[in-house]
């Protein structure tokens, strides 16, 4: 058995990182890594015993950068002061194949969306497959806007709105409403990683979160 989030290492070099594919593109089934249970298998998320779904599709592949963590005791100074979600980061990948639950491509960072979920810090990274006929193409915020018009807006609006048809308010965004750049999303990365190592090592309190 292995961990999609602790066992799959998180950097291949050359600015390319593994990405584990959650929940593939127009799909609706709330699929994610099960942090308290051993080997944190890839699992429907429910609410009250009833499996759980969103309101409508997504439509990007949506999933996790392996060994990455945000620290719930990390409050960030850019972003409002808020506190890290306790989850492994997030990544909306923008390619045009649909990926596979529990699959793993390769992808490169493209920007970052600073969503404030109830509180709490929970990161979204842009980033493209790199076997994607257009990941050529893009390599930081500004040639998203001008390959894929319209896509990073689309995504924030999704993440804003999707809790409102279960009478919740919207969620919210630093970093002034807008994407960061590419910098700022390998920052989040090589900063969220190091929590995940302070983790693993248990010189930060695990709580109920599964360390196998």
């Amino acid at each position: 058995m292995i961990s999609p989030w602790h066992d799959i290492p998180l950097q291949l070099g050359d600015g390319v990182f593994n990405f584990v594919a959650e929940i593939p593109k127009e799909s609706s089934a709330k699929m994610e890594v099960a942090t308290e249970e051993p080997y944190t298998p890839i699992k429907q998320d429910t609410k009250k015993g009833k499996l759980r779904y969103y309101p409508y599709n997504i439509n990007w592949n949506y999933g996790l950068l392996p060994q990455t963590w945000e620290d719930p005791s990390l409050a960030n100074a850019e972003v409002e002061g808020a506190f890290g979600d306790n989850d492994p980061v997030d990544v909306v990948e923008i390619g045009e194949r649909q990926a596979k639950i529990g699959e793993v491509l390769k992808v490169k960072p493209l920007a970052a969306l600073a969503m404030i979920d109830e509180g709490e810090l929970d990161w979204k990274i842009v980033a493209i497959s790199v076997d994607d006929p257009r990941a050529p193409l893009v390599n930081d915020v500004n040639d998203v806007e001008k390959h894929f018009p319209g896509t990073l807006t689309a995504i924030r609006n999704w993440f804003r709105d999707y809790k409102i048809p279960d009478g919740k308010p919207a969620n919210k965004f630093g970093l002034g409403d807008k994407p960061a750049n590419k910098e700022h999303a390998l920052k989040v990365i090589a900063e969220t990683n190091e929590s995940w190592a302070k983790l693993v090592k248990r010189s930060i309190p695990a709580g109920e979160l599964s360390l196998a």
